[in-house]
């Protein structure tokens, strides 16, 4: 540990796997697909997705709440109130102005525009919510759960597409870096599977099409794998410099110890064939935490199920590690959650290195053609690591990569 590491000391979950932490742990260690038949889509072509179906926003967070904002923001704020809670920190004595909330978004929800659009199109332009715009800016998952909480440190919003969340961790290390804060609640949140976003992601070929099962659908790093399944999650960690953690006898679940950030400057969509931006952002994050690749004991790979990312991806692990230690991709079962989607993967990665256990791809029968992995199936794998990174690669060329050492 260096005195430039983050520790984690709170994590916060709500995913299609489970509404809570352990939840989505437990949910993930049975190794199957959550993807169903989704009412929001019915008559799209694409009718299914990941949803957290057990997640009621009214139950938990009260009506005037949920009447204020959109669907991301209340996954936000459960899983940012369960984090802290973990970390047995209290918002009524915290030293607020010391708190940080950086929170990644991609898509915000779109279930907003989708209503919104429809009473357009009818010409009801007075029934447009006048609160269309506060409940759906993507600023406003950070800002609404800074006043939650009455954190009232630098509050950001980062929107690297499906790197957003691995973003706003690594960015909330930095603040604690240099001070700016004591404590930062950091992670992501999307709401991905409006109509718009599907059918918009349909259309650009992005989305895999297996209606007949949408359970099994998503297949990261699989033969037959043909495009990724659209889902909702939002993750949260509490991250605190350790002497500050330390001298309030808070537990350490890990620590962040490196960050890495690069872009491919290739495509809007593509990831460079060779990988190049994304392994510039692995190297980066190793060289900040000042180690090698033999260190690197397990990957929480971004593996989204597409045919183009999950080969580019495998052959840069290949090249990077010579001989990839463990991988997997959480996706398989839960899909992908966008601006969510690095978030969830980072709270996972810390989860696995507290236990020693490596979560299965879900739906993984037979590796694609070439990738020559490691990739963990069907159910977890008791694995020694000292060490994991996750990495997470966003439509523009935008690539971010966290490393995590355990406590």
């Amino acid at each position: 540990m260096s005195a430039s590491d983050a520790a984690v000391t709170g994590i916060g979950m709500v995913t299609p796997a489970g509404l809570g932490r352990e939840a989505t742990w437990d949910g993930l260690c049975e190794g199957v697909g959550f993807g169903a038949r989704d009412p929001w889509l019915a008559g799209l072509p694409v009718d299914f997705s990941c949803g957290a179906h057990d997640f009621d926003g009214g139950a938990l967070l009260g009506k005037r709440i949920t009447w204020r904002n959109d669907r991301f923001i209340h996954l936000a704020m459960v899983a940012a109130r369960e984090a802290v809670a973990d970390a047995a920190l209290d918002t009524d004595t915290w030293d607020g102005p010391r708190v940080a909330v950086v929170l990644g978004c991609a898509s915000n929800g779109g279930d907003r525009w989708d209503v919104e659009y429809r009473n357009l199109a009818e010409g009801r332009v007075e029934a447009i919510s006048p609160t269309a715009l506060l409940r759906s800016l993507p600023n406003m998952v950070a800002g609404e759960v800074s006043t939650d909480l009455q954190a009232l440190g630098p509050c950001l919003t980062t929107s690297t597409a499906c790197a957003a969340g691995t973003t706003a961790i690594g960015t909330a290390r930095d603040l604690l870096r240099i001070g700016a804060c004591d404590i930062a609640i950091a992670g992501g949140a999307d709401c991905a599977r409006s109509t718009m976003g599907s059918a918009a992601f349909y259309r650009m070929g992005a989305l895999s099409e297996n209606r007949q099962d949408p359970a099994g659908a998503s297949r990261p790093f699989d033969a037959d794998r043909d495009g990724f399944v659209l889902s909702e999650a939002a993750a949260v960690l509490v991250l605190e410099r350790p002497e500050y953690a330390r001298a309030r006898g808070a537990r350490i679940r890990g620590y962040v110890s490196g960050y890495g950030a690069s872009s491919d400057g290739f495509h809007p969509t593509r990831p460079d064939p060779e990988g190049a931006g994304a392994r510039r952002a692995v190297l980066a994050a190793l060289a900040d935490a000042r180690a090698d690749v033999s260190e690197v004991h397990h990957v929480n790979a971004h593996g989204t199920s597409t045919p183009l990312n999950d080969r580019v991806e495998a052959a840069m692990l290949s090249k990077v590690f010579r001989t990839p230690p463990p991988v997997t991709s959480v996706k398989g079962a839960i899909g992908h959650s966008l601006g969510a989607a690095g978030a969830v993967d980072a709270a996972c990665t810390v989860m696995s290195l507290e236990r020693q256990l490596v979560l299965p791809t879900a739906n993984l029968d037979r590796l694609g053609d070439g990738m020559d992995l490691d990739v963990v199936t069907k159910t977890p794998r008791p694995h020694r690591m000292e060490a994991a990174i996750s990495d997470s690669f966003g439509f523009g060329g935008q690539n971010a990569v966290l490393f995590f050492r355990a406590a």
